[in-house]
């Protein structure tokens, strides 16, 4: 704990002096407060040897005064603490989101989206709750109890050690209480994380679900998770609830004592009736903040929780990131020189009996030119397109753009140089405009970008965009789930055309197409791509047809690398890959033929309510 703290003081480096006036001004307040029960003393004693009006409109003035007083620096603390607490809670999660988005691919393979969004929301809101109220209050609370045990002891020695001894099983308690309570906060603060990322992919996934009829079996898979945390919560609430308990009984079960003892010790004469109110009232004012101290740390204790978690992610070492001497070559006279020489790479987590994924792949791209890079399901196409704009960083070998090995390069330059289009094509809940233009540079004029805007979309044959209820400036869903397969695809690989790249890295961006639509887009991807280096994955054998030159990948290696003419000539491995993919193709061809033949009114029984035309659908699988 001390060191999660020690850091978060750090953090808090700009803000110290305002948290300083927060604690001081929670301070004299407190004290203020324990003023009062001795106002109350001076009051008693002095009724009894002066009982005149006098007397009571001074302990009135006295007590108003004091009131006043404390409520002026509880409304300071808060004026003093609260705002700039949210400012570092906003630069947590400007740090946080930065943090995320400059860690490898690698670091997102193995975390839950649901785990980082717990993170950067509840756990650092728990932080601000704590900058702003908790760390102020817990010091207040100690000093207020010390400085009253002082004014008790004053008050009465025999009653203030009556009450000191109520302390000791109290502070036994709140250290086995620590201890159970922070196994507790963190397991119930990564179950939560657990459960948003179910949450999140179900909500993602709900198609599936849906298609597959797989709904109450995720509802049974969420009530168990759910019903977990809930267990974790009550066995934190009972402890809590157990802490409190004694927290609250045992300091008045001290008083009840106390009051027994100094009934008879006033009895005796050795107590003044006025040092037994200000006893009692000092005693009083004493329990508040030693049943809050319980619940500061409990809060204490999450906020730990919170702040480890939190430095889980920000610990997290950034492997890809830009050399110090970075090299920045022009983007105008770039090239498009691309090539990979002894390429290795193989993932971290990898067992040793395993072999790379690339396992030495040498290949030579030339300036201008589209090469497709052909292979079976698993021998490593889409590891090695994304090893270019080092999504991953190779692990021997080297890739070189226009000599200038990729690592040597300014991180931001290189995806610059470079675009992606994914198979599996992820849109931002954005304008469609803003999607497509999403990688544009950004020094453009608006007639330009209009320009820009629209050759990506006629080239991706994404026209469609036009029929929608607000054209281009129309926003799409969440991941773009709005839209179809297809749809999506074509708009990313707009995307990428709208980057205007040195090197486009198209990974496979039309196999959600049919053979028309496929054939008009490669038609005018060869106009638009004419003097840009392409490498482009193919699954689908009219995909070669785009590229001047092919690559057989085959177990990490490029073992032939030609025309597609040349290698189904010279290369059985191709021919045989060749012809799987053909076979896949008439399989497709085969469902649009049955789907064709379909009888008119059993079609348009099965679509009630959608046009006979639907321009935005059409052209999908």
């Amino acid at each position: 704990m001390i060191a999660s703290m020690g850091r978060l003081w750090q953090t808090v480096r700009p803000i110290r002096i305002r948290l300083f006036l927060g604690l001081l001004s929670a301070l004299i307040a407190s004290t203020s407060a324990l003023l009062i029960p001795q106002a109350l003393e001076w009051i008693i004693n002095r009724l009894q040897a002066d009982p005149t009006a006098a007397v009571v409109w001074t302990g009135c003035a006295m007590v108003m005064g004091i009131g006043l007083l404390e409520a002026s620096l509880i409304w300071l603390r808060r004026m003093f603490a609260v705002s700039p607490s949210t400012t570092v809670e906003k630069q947590l999660r400007v740090g946080f989101y930065r943090k995320v988005i400059h860690l490898p691919v690698a670091f997102h393979d193995a975390w839950g989206s649901g785990q980082l969004l717990s993170r950067m929301m509840s756990d650092i809101s728990l932080i601000r709750r704590w900058i702003a109220f908790g760390m102020i209050m817990i010091v207040t609370d100690v000093v207020t109890i010390v400085v009253g045990m002082v004014l008790l002891f004053r008050s009465s020695s025999l009653l203030a050690l009556i009450f000191v001894c109520a302390a000791v099983p109290v502070c036994i308690l709140a250290f086995r209480f620590n201890q159970r309570f922070a196994y507790l906060s963190r397991l119930s603060q990564d179950q939560n994380g657990d459960l948003a990322t179910t949450i999140e992919q179900s909500v993602q996934g709900i198609r599936v679900l849906k298609a597959f009829g797989r709904g109450p079996t995720a509802l049974e898979g969420f009530t168990a998770q759910a019903d977990e945390l809930r267990r974790t919560e009550v066995k934190m609430a009972t402890a809590m609830a157990t802490f409190n308990m004694f927290m609250f009984m045992l300091p008045e079960l001290a008083l009840g004592v106390a009051l027994l003892v100094g009934l008879y010790e006033t009895a005796q004469g050795n107590m003044t009736v006025g040092q037994m109110a200000s006893y009692f009232a000092t005693a009083t004012m004493v329990i508040g903040p030693v049943r809050m101290l319980g619940n500061h740390l409990g809060q204490a204790i999450n906020t730990n929780t919170a702040l480890d978690r939190h430095f889980d992610v920000m610990d997290q070492s950034e492997d890809i990131t830009s050399p110090e001497d970075a090299a920045t070559p022009a983007f105008e006279t770039a090239r498009g020189d691309v090539r990979l020489s002894d390429v290795h790479f193989r993932y971290a987590d990898a067992p040793d009996r395993v072999p790379d994924v690339i396992d030495g792949a040498d290949l030579h791209i030339r300036p201008g030119e589209t090469m497709a890079l052909v292979g079976v399901t698993g021998s490593g196409k889409s590891t090695l397109l994304q090893l270019v704009p080092r999504l991953y960083d190779v692990t021997a070998g080297r890739i070189t753009i226009d000599g200038v090995d990729v690592r040597d390069m300014d991180l931001l330059h290189l995806r610059t140089l470079t675009a992606v289009a994914f198979e599996d094509a992820t849109l931002f809940s954005d304008s469609v405009r803003g999607n497509v233009l999403l990688g544009a540079d950004q020094s453009l004029t608006e007639q330009e970008r209009e320009d820009l805007l629209h050759l990506a979309l006629t080239t991706a044959d994404a026209d469609f965009v036009h029929d929608l209820p607000e054209g281009v400036d129309t926003r799409i869903g969440e991941e773009g789930l709005s839209l179809s397969g297809g749809q999506r695809q074509r708009l990313a690989l707009a995307r990428a055309i709208a980057a205007k790249p040195a090197v486009l890295l198209l990974d496979d961006p039309l196999s959600a197409l049919d053979t028309k639509t496929e054939e008009r887009v490669t038609d005018r991807l060869r106009e638009v791509l004419e003097g840009t280096t392409t490498l482009i994955v193919a699954h689908r054998t009219s995909t070669v047809a785009l590229a001047d030159r092919a690559a057989l990948i085959d177990h990490g290696r490029i073992v032939a690398v030609g025309t597609h003419a040349d290698l189904m000539r010279t290369s059985p491995r191709y021919r045989y890959v060749i012809a799987n993919q053909e076979e896949e193709a008439r399989h497709d061809q085969d469902i649009e033929t049955l789907t064709g033949e379909l009888d008119l009114r059993e079609v348009s029984e099965a679509t009630v309510g959608r046009p006979a035309s639907d321009p935005g659908k059409e052209g999908d699988r």
